[in-house]
């Protein structure tokens, strides 16, 4: 019993030198190596400061709508709301997303709207939207900013992500660097 305890301590030391010092300072090495020393990209615009890898809040008409946050876009507090396909709330609140996406952006069916545009990611916190869901948005926003379709066309294809090496993830389109390029179009 006493040679089980003294392997169990000598065991949870190793494992708090490596997890606590070597792995810490590993990953920490490894992120200097990343755009901003691992701080995320730092985007000033209009004398605002953003962070280009979390969600920002987009509800004016003339940008395009960003992915619903479960956090309200706070990024101290990044997580999903838990609630399950078939939970009542949630659907009420999907359905509601759905009525105010179609309110404002007239002639697109329903089973046109993709389900990032309704249905917050598992962070809250997704900068990212799919091709198809900015692509949605496009009439909407060329009415309003009087600017021709084709032209946001071309911006929403110059702003597209491809998949990592080309083989992991999809297309994605960050909805705060393409609304700033929107900004800087007219």
């Amino acid at each position: 019993m006493k040679s089980n305890i003294f392997q169990a301590i000598k065991l949870t030391l190793v494992c708090l030198v490596f997890f606590m010092g070597i792995y810490t300072l590993a990953i920490y090495g490894i992120a200097q190596f990343a755009p901003n020393n691992g701080k995320g990209e730092i985007i000033s615009y209009n004398s605002y400061t953003y962070y280009s890898n979390v969600g920002q809040s987009f509800t004016d008409d003339k940008y395009f709508n960003t992915r619903p946050s479960a956090v309200g876009y706070n990024a101290a507090g990044s997580g999903g709301s838990n609630k399950g396909p078939s939970n009542p709330d949630y659907l009420a609140e999907v359905q509601a997303r759905i009525d105010t996406f179609l309110i404002h952006n007239p002639g697109i069916n329903r089973s046109e709207i993709p389900s990032d545009l309704v249905t917050a990611s598992g962070s809250g916190l997704d900068p990212h939207l799919s091709v198809q869901a900015v692509r949605v948005q496009v009439k909407r926003i060329a009415k309003i900013r009087e600017i021709a379709e084709g032209n946001i066309f071309q911006l929403i294809l110059a702003n597209t992500e491809k998949p990592l090496f080309g083989l992991f993830g999809t297309e994605k389109i960050n909805v705060l660097k393409l609304n700033i390029a929107l900004d800087k179009l007219k």
